[in-house]
């Protein structure tokens, strides 16, 4: 009896532990057919997007569709779009998430925030406004049409993708007008002190000598082992398309900017104006800074960093000696001579360039992930000068074009050097060089992800990287350290002003004497700046939240893990996944601590 019990229950273990393996099978089976379903929703969804982002696609150097330039303002693209982030997100939630790998997870949570904000965006007519002074359109077209941008002028078939991309822009432009004529009806319009800023950019290009046209600059650098019959028919396609069609083009803009549009824009600053506005502009809190913060949230937290900052600026005008209060500081460093001493453009370009030699060894010390794009300094292109900020751009998927930190030198007699250090970790290195080209570069990402951007991330780890200076063998001069301090309150006061500006009902002027009173940029600087959070709502807001977010991460993993702590594999951590919601990687830093 004793016997039959015992082969009983070994007879029953059998049969538990092979449902056992068949159910771990069935998961393996189940988890390895998700894993193999999301790999290729991914790169699907990569290749299907790029088509309604073909601008992004050239400037990651895919050269698939530099041809074409979807008409994005108008509804047909805005209903297949909608239905584009719909499909993606219905798929997705088929897939189990509990059986993908870590990283997996990752790519599922990501996707499904851009499902998720860009669905929430067509709530909005943005399209209503689709030309602003400083990122629009015809900007990104007159960077592209100098020939020295992402547009590749190589091949005959480059200049014919141009003048074809040409076309659909002369579309878009039309379109523009019809839809900023249905804004005027519905109240959805540009402050006029914007749009008073547009009309000259207009103005540069609504003219000839054909010749002497920014648009025309492709001809003047064609090829030498270009034949010359292609030569010839390329120089006569060309200016038949400025003078048949891009000039008039700009020309027609510009009247109706000048003429029926400038008169019907609004006199208030922000986005509480617009229609719906107070719900629009939680919702660009939201896509900007990845995050559920309020407006009223922001400017408190806006207020305490202008604080904190203004004790710590108290401390280097006692170090210098200079005995006024804190905004006649502000005005001796904006005034100093010795602050100013450039003559000529070139001498800029070679300063920033002996600020990257100077740290180049304290580098090593603090990140062994190193991008290896290329990178250059280079002045910014006129057209756009006199109203640009300096900045980043992006290198080429593949290496072969680099990145490149533009300066606006306007005036170089006026151009003062006492943030510069801080200014090229931000924009060059480690900040968006090193952040931008090591996600491009990084295969072990899907496609989706090397070219994916979060301001509140990119921007926050850019923010981040100027706090490194002293790690890295900068400010040694008080002056640049004031200079990191006063970068670093530029961002702290955009928490104000933008909230102030979108949510409070500040008025332009209540903003730029805020600015005025609080750090050491000239009138001129501070306006631009202004105008640039009225045209974009939220975005200014992206840079001190992403720091902070980061600061605080490195703060938790240095108690946490004390003499094991290792910065450089801290900065691997938050490198090495590329652009991701600041939610995503406060999880991520954290299952590292743990682990």
């Amino acid at each position: 009896m004793k016997l039959f019990k015992l082969l009983l229950v070994l007879m029953l273990a059998g049969i538990i532990a092979c449902q056992q393996k068949t159910e771990q099978k069935a998961e393996e089976t189940t988890g390895q057919k998700d894993s193999v379903q999301l790999k290729a929703l991914l790169s699907n969804y990569h290749d299907e997007r790029l088509q309604f982002y073909p601008l992004e696609a050239t400037f990651a150097g895919d050269n698939r569709y530099n041809d074409t330039l979807p008409n994005n303002i108008s509804q047909q693209y805005l209903n297949k779009l909608e239905a584009f982030y719909s499909k993606y997100k219905n798929q997705l939630q088929e897939l189990d998430r509990g059986q993908l790998s870590e990283n997996e997870q990752m790519s599922y949570d990501i996707l499904m925030w851009e499902c998720d904000i860009n669905l929430e965006s067509f709530k909005y007519p943005t399209h209503l406004t689709p030309i602003d002074q400083f990122w629009s359109l015809h900007i990104s077209m007159g960077q592209l049409a100098s020939g020295a941008g992402a547009q590749p002028f190589k091949t005959v078939e480059d200049y014919n993708n141009w003048l074809k991309r040409l076309d659909d822009f002369t579309i878009w432009c039309d379109t523009a007008i019809a839809n900023m004529k249905e804004g005027v009806k519905t109240g959805w319009v540009l402050p006029k002190s914007l749009t008073a800023k547009v009309i000259p950019q207009m103005a540069d290009l609504d003219h000839g000598p054909v010749n002497e046209h920014l648009f025309y600059s492709p001809i003047n650098l064609l090829p030498e082992e270009f034949s010359d019959e292609d030569k010839k028919q390329l120089t006569e396609k060309y200016q038949i398309v400025l003078e048949d069609k891009v000039i008039p083009t700009f020309k027609r803009l510009h009247d109706f900017l000048k003429n029926e549009y400038l008169p019907a824009c609004r006199e208030t600053a922000g986005a509480h104006a617009l229609p719906n506005g107070e719900e629009y502009y939680a919702f660009r809190i939201k896509q900007y800074t990845t995050t559920t913060k309020s407006a009223d949230e922001i400017f408190e937290l806006g207020k305490s960093e202008v604080a904190r900052l203004l004790s710590e600026m108290e401390k280097v005008k006692e170090q210098v000696g200079f005995e006024g209060d804190i905004m006649a500081f502000f005005e001796h460093v904006r005034a100093r001579k010795e602050l100013m001493p450039f003559t000529s453009p070139d001498q800029v370009i070679t300063h920033f360039n002996e600020i990257h030699e100077r740290m180049k060894p304290q580098l090593k010390e603090l990140f062994d992930l190193v991008p290896k794009t290329p990178f250059e300094v280079r002045r910014t292109e006129a057209f756009r000068e006199a109203s640009a900020s300096a900045e980043y751009n992006p290198g080429s998927l593949d290496g072969t074009r680099p990145g490149i930190f533009y300066v606006p030198i306007p005036d170089v007699s006026k151009y003062n050097l006492f943030s510069d250090e801080s200014l090229f970790l931000h924009e060059a290195i480690p900040g968006h060089h090193y952040q931008i080209s090591l996600q491009q570069e990084n295969e072990n990402l899907p496609e989706f992800r090397r070219t994916l951007w979060y301001s509140a991330y990119g921007e926050g780890w850019a923010l981040y990287s100027e706090s490194l200076g002293k790690e890295l063998g900068l400010y040694t001069d008080p002056y640049q350290y004031f200079g990191m301090l006063s970068a670093e309150m530029h961002r702290a006061i955009r928490l104000v002003v933008d909230a102030g500006m979108h949510a409070k009902g500040w008025t332009r002027e209540q903003a730029i004497q805020y600015s005025l009173e609080n750090e050491a940029e000239s009138k001129e600087s501070i306006t631009s700046e202004i105008e640039r959070y009225m045209a974009m709502p939220g975005q200014a807001l992206s840079y001190k939240m992403g720091q902070l977010k980061i600061i605080e991460l490195r703060n938790k993993a240095e108690q946490a893990l004390g003499d094991k702590f290792d910065i450089k594999e801290f900065h691997n951590k938050v490198l090495e996944s590329g652009c991701v919601p600041l939610a995503v990687l406060e999880k991520k830093i954290d299952r590292w601590i743990a682990e």
